[in-house]
């Protein structure tokens, strides 16, 4: 952000001189006004001035933009002017230059007012100046979205205050760029009882659309086809093979039987509208076609199914049916498809997708591919980039969750090829040699790359509850541009909801308490979306731009709200960072858990943690820099450490997460207003619920390094302490579960299964049954004669924790380095540790990481990458291990007090 409020050429003297003169004339006092700025300035309207000649100024886009400033001042009665030159504007208004910052009539006001506006896409500028003795304030941007960005930053400070003059009187410029190319969120249909109500909504559309643009998004994806990972046992099939839902295509007699040719129709024209108003709003439309395959398996029930396909003429009809909907709606600005066999088509089909790739390059305009990584081959991505049009590759940002704001060091184990692995044909190369790109950014980080990568959040950590934090939003916003990539396809909130038959006709918000039920479901997480659109935008947005919203919402509670609802969102993503029980959403949702056993093998549909299928040996979602349960409970008892982020320190963290949490709601409802209005009630419940899910886990997480204490001890103080904090975690879910009671539906469906869906009360059960699991157990164990001194320690460690250790310590790192050439590495200390380790590896996640032991040299350790490892098209990743003592080892970087950094280095190739 520029500040700059002085015109440049100008002495300070004479700036006021001029102001003071002016305001004068106006016949308003100056006496107590500040030096420089008009926040007092009582103007009598606002003159709104557009050059004829700029084309940007003028363009459907921008011209939306002022119709929407204009409105929000009309509608607390201010008036309005529009002239094409300033000299024209009615004296005593605000003045207002609505310009291309290159335009004729904007290049000069800004160099007389000293700003630059960045010549990039999308950078926007809000320029206080003087034009002779009048104050105005410059409406600019780079472009038509920089323009526009600029008109809705004054829209919203206007909509968030009661005084709307004032609101939009700045005393320095605003100046503001983007970090990231791509900015999307991704609304799916999976559901045709709780989807087709917004999909046909005409009013709904173009206020989300709008709450969008004014958050910078810059893209809409409309999701269809993702209702199923598979065919099998289909019951809800609406858009699921999207083509005739939309279409009848000439040549071929595919439809839906059950499907009205006017439904049909209706669909497309739907379709039309939605993209028409996503780009008159100045951003993309992108439609995602997840689903290829048209033949229901052993599904009886399903309510619609395809005629008219057959394997000889699938793929010429979805070639010439994609063709023909990006013919139709010309609005269409790019296209997603999923490739790998949860496509309905098997891996490995590459005849199939480079007819649909050709539909894409022939439809008469260059329209943009987006690839979903999972499974994606070379080969494949060659195919597709043979295609001539634009590609892009969207992996999975933390698996099919949402992680701690950074790039996961390393994957789990099950997601590393194994050779000779059995999979199904099907899945051939995401189950297999292909594995690492199923949760993960895989290999497609490579320098010289002829694509782009939009990383892509998936809905499974948080479905429900409200989350926003400035502080996390901008962490993520940095880790979305990692290595060069382009930015982030967000999912939003409620994108599974009803999913794979699971609908539920009413409040898709899942509120049994009517009177909580928003309009329209976005309008819940309206503040989750600004800090997300805004801080992918700038990661460095004021703080005024969450704090308006919420005085508007809450007055003198805003700060506490805000730090209320900030730190209870970063539980869940820690949780799922050091406790991954499942890569898949569908089978691991922490925010409405189902109890996994500490002390037996219970759950079948947790397939993809390591054996036994316990609490304990659950690895964590990113194993290079957390430990598990179990193997934290070893080192405790060996007196080995890693050095690796601890589960007892994972509690400490959420711990202090909920206790901040819960303190500021309390001075949040001290000080707010509107308590009695749903938007408090909802912000309220849903905090003390996290709070709740923050101090479970935290107090499960020590109830099983205990209980694993005890299984290598037979320590019986140990079992005595687990099963003391497993009741204690217990209580904690009854707290939360309780709040949640009567305040949404005794069924929140996410999916067809048991842990997709129902009320956190349905869990208690579960965990009630292992608490008396553990009870017996220690029923039958005697108590211990004499103790073992490891057990003695171990126990002590849990219960009395402490706080890791700061490294003391300087090391600058690269920041690029030639391929070939060895990369020599230093680390500087005041006290030399024992011994340090260097761990490196590619940027690909096919690669596990390498280590060596770093060289003692005076006050430092180095080590070298060799030349012969550099030889590679990736950048490098390290970090540090540093040993003080056998029980005193930490990682360097590492996390940072607020846990809002990359915890290691990145050197890029030159």
């Amino acid at each position: 952000m520029t500040e700059n409020n002085l015109p440049v050429n100008t002495t300070d003297n004479d700036y006021e001189l001029d102001r003071r003169h002016f305001l004068k004339i106006m016949g308003i006092t100056t006496v107590g006004l500040p030096l420089t700025g008009f926040a007092n300035f009582n103007a009598q309207g606002v003159s709104f001035v557009v050059d004829p000649n700029d084309a940007i100024a003028v363009s459907a886009s921008v011209q939306w933009a002022i119709d929407e400033l204009e409105t929000a001042l009309k509608a607390q009665g201010v008036a309005i002017q529009h002239c094409a030159s300033i000299d024209k504007a009615i004296s005593g208004n605000l003045c207002i230059p609505i310009a291309a910052a290159k335009s004729a009539m904007a290049k000069p006001l800004l160099k007389k007012a000293g700003a630059n506006i960045p010549a990039v896409p999308e950078a926007m500028g809000l320029v206080p100046a003087m034009h002779g003795v009048r104050p105005i304030l410059i409406a600019t941007g780079h472009d038509e979205r920089g323009v526009i960005y600029s008109l809705l930053e004054l829209t919203d400070r206007i909509n968030c205050s009661a005084s709307p003059l004032s609101s939009i009187h700045l005393s320095k410029p605003i100046i503001e760029q983007p970090l990231n190319k791509v900015r999307s969120i991704n609304r799916m249909f999976c559901s045709d009882v709780e989807d087709k109500p917004w999909y046909n909504d005409h009013e709904m559309w173009p206020q989300y659309l709008t709450m969008l643009a004014t958050q910078r998004f810059n893209c809409f994806n409309l999701s269809l086809g993702l209702g199923y990972d598979f065919l099998t046992g289909v019951t809800d099939a609406y858009f699921l093979f999207a083509y005739p839902f939309l279409l009848s295509v000439p040549g071929y007699n595919v439809r839906v039987p059950q499907l009205p040719d006017a439904e049909r129709d209706q669909n497309l024209k739907m379709l039309k509208f939605i993209s028409e108003q996503t780009v008159a709003r100045g951003m993309n439309f992108n439609l995602g076609i997840w689903m290829h395959g048209y033949q229901w398996i052993k599904a009886p029930n399903a309510n619609y199914t395809i005629e008219g396909l057959t394997k000889e003429t699938h793929a010429a009809y979805c070639r010439d049916a994609i063709s023909l909907l990006l013919k139709e709606c010309p609005n269409i600005s790019g296209v997603t498809l999923r490739i790998h066999g949860e496509s309905g088509v098997t891996e490995g089909s590459y005849d199939f997708w480079k007819t649909i790739f050709s539909g894409v390059a022939n439809c008469g305009r260059v329209v943009p591919i987006n690839l979903h990584a999972k499974g994606l081959d070379p080969e494949m991505l060659n195919n597709a980039l043979s295609s001539g049009v634009p590609i892009s590759i969207s992996p999975k940002y933390w698996m099919e969750h949402l992680g701690m704001p950074y790039m996961q060091a390393d994957i789990r184990e099950p997601e590393i090829p194994k050779p000779n692995k059995k999979t199904s044909k099907l899945m051939n190369l995401s189950e297999g040699s292909r594995s690492f790109t199923r949760y993960s950014y895989g290999d497609f980080m490579k320098e010289d790359k002829k694509y782009e990568v939009v990383h892509r959040i998936w809905p499974g950590s948080q479905r429900f509850l409200l989350w926003g934090d400035p502080v996390m939003g901008a962490a993520q916003s940095r880790a979305f541009s990692f290595c060069g990539s382009s930015g982030v396809d967000l999912m939003d909130p409620l994108s599974f909801k009803g999913r794979r038959g699971s609908g539920i006709p009413g409040d898709r918000c899942a509120y049994e308490d009517v009177s909580l039920r928003p309009r329209w479901d976005w309008e819940k997480y309206l503040y989750s979306l600004r800090i997300f659109g805004r801080t992918l935008y700038n990661p460095d947005t004021d703080n005024d731009v969450w704090q308006r919203y919420l005085r508007k919402n809450f007055g003198g509670g805003a700060p506490s709200a805000q730090q209320a609802l900030a730190s209870a969102t970063c539980i869940l993503p820690t949780v799922l960072t050091a406790h991954g029980e499942s890569a898949a959403n569908n089978a691991y949702w922490p925010e409405m858990y189902t109890n996994m056993s500490i002390v037996a093998v219970l759950r079948d549909q947790i397939g993809d943690t390591p054996s036994p299928h316990v609490f304990g040996a659950v690895s964590p979602a990113d194993p290079q820099l957390f430990l598990s349960i179990n193997d934290f409970a070893k080192e405790l008892v060996t007196g080995k450490h890693s050095g690796k982020y601890t589960p007892l320190e994972v509690a400490q963290w959420l711990y202090d997460a909920a206790d901040i949490a819960e303190s500021s709601l309390h001075q949040a409802s001290v000080k707010a207003i509107n308590k009695t209005k749903p938007e408090y009630r909802r912000w309220a419940v849903d905090i003390t619920m996290q709070v709740g899910l923050g101090r479970f886990f935290a107090t499960k997480f020590v109830s099983a390094v205990l209980y694993n204490i005890y299984e290598q001890t037979g320590d019986r103080v140990a079992l005595e302490a687990s099963l003391k904090e497993y009741k204690a975690a217990r209580e904690h879910w009854v707290k939360l579960a309780n709040t949640a009671k009567g305040v949404y539906m005794k069924d929140v469906t996410a999916g067809e299964n048991p842990w997709l869906r129902g009320h956190w009360l349905d869990r208690l059960p579960g965990i009630d049954k292992d608490v008396d699991r553990m009870s017996k157990i220690l029923d039958d164990v005697k108590p211990n004669d004499t103790r073992q001194p490891v057990a003695i320690m171990a126990v002590n460690a849990c219960l009395n924790r402490t706080k890791r250790a700061v490294a003391k310590c300087s090391h600058v790192p690269l920041k690029t380095f030639t391929p070939g050439s060895a990369v020599n590495l230093n680390i500087m200390f005041d006290k030399m540790p024992a011994s340090a380790k260097l761990y490196y590896r590619h940027v690909n996640m096919a690669e596990r990481h390498e280590s060596v032991e770093m060289k003692a040299s005076g006050n430092s350790y180095t080590a070298t990458i060799s030349a012969a490892y550099t030889q590679s098209p990736y950048p490098l990743e390290y970090y540090f291990e540093l040993e003080e003592s056998p029980k005193s080892v930490i990682l360097y970087p590492g996390f940072n007090e607020l846990r809002n950094n990359q915890p290691y280095f990145v050197i890029r190739r030159t």
